[in-house]
């Protein structure tokens, strides 16, 4: 075993105890003995449901389209392939208010998609719970299409070659040999985007609203209840806690190589 400097364990200390004050300082201030009442009531419950309901059919969609975009990232020689990539990844970065704007104006009723989708369909996205899918899916997306497209780089293409030229056809080639290879990293990506989807505020309480029932997932109960209801947010912190190390904790070694 390397020794390790003293004084990258003196910065590393520090590092750790900074990330950690803010836990400390939650769980110190948490309600203990009033928790079960908290946690029980119907507005958790309700929030936490919704959140479920949402941060999971977001993390389907992502599924579903997130694989062939990074295939297509991949695999494609594409021209301007730098900045389609970018774009993909674009709402990683960019402050979740902004994308929650830049979605109202494309989806709300006066948006170039919204009007269609509402006149042809009489589908309405901006304050509901599709709303609140939709904000999820497109703040969570480049976490998945990160991992997937990592892994379709990194995966050796001869056996898909032999499998080729022994006559196998792309589909078989993709659904037989590629995905069952890149599968620890699809699930990986998928739990990174559902515990995002999960913790989203900006983008949902600005496109989506923050409505009891249909759109107020637990992030913004707590934010409501921070200024009502200081301890019932504590308990739904808690929640928030909890689950994001569910996912965390069991994942652990796809993110990163074991030793």
């Amino acid at each position: 075993m390397n020794r390790i400097p003293k004084t990258v364990v003196l910065f590393a200390t520090i590092a750790i105890l900074f990330l950690l004050s803010p836990l400390i300082g939650l769980l110190q201030r948490m309600p203990w003995s009033g928790l079960a009442d908290l946690l029980g009531s119907d507005v958790v419950l309700d929030a936490f449901l919704l959140s479920l309901l949402v941060s999971f059919s977001a993390a389907l969609a992502v599924l579903v389209f997130g694989i062939p975009i990074a295939w297509f990232l991949a695999r494609s020689n594409f021209p301007f392939m730098k900045l389609l990539r970018a774009v993909v990844l674009l709402p990683m970065v960019l402050p979740p208010v902004v994308g929650g704007t830049a979605l109202l104006f494309a989806f709300g009723r006066q948006g170039f998609l919204g009007k269609w989708l509402s006149d042809w369909f009489g589908l309405t996205l901006p304050f509901t719970t599709a709303g609140s899918v939709v904000a999820a899916v497109f703040v969570s997306m480049p976490f998945f299409v990160v991992a997937v497209e990592s892994a379709f780089r990194s995966i050796n293409e001869d056996l898909e070659k032999t499998a080729e030229t022994l006559g196998a056809s792309p589909p078989k080639i993709f659904l037989r040999i590629t995905l069952p290879r890149i599968f620890p990293s699809i699930i990986a990506g998928l739990a990174l985007s559902w515990a995002r989807a999960l913790g989203e505020f900006g983008a949902t309480i600005t496109f989506a609203g923050n409505m009891p029932g249909e759109t107020q997932t637990l992030p913004l109960a707590i934010f409501l209840a921070l200024e009502t209801n200081p301890e019932a947010a504590l308990a739904l912190s808690l929640v928030m806690l909890v689950t994001s190390l569910a996912i965390l904790i069991p994942f652990r070694d796809q993110w990163l190589p074991s030793r």
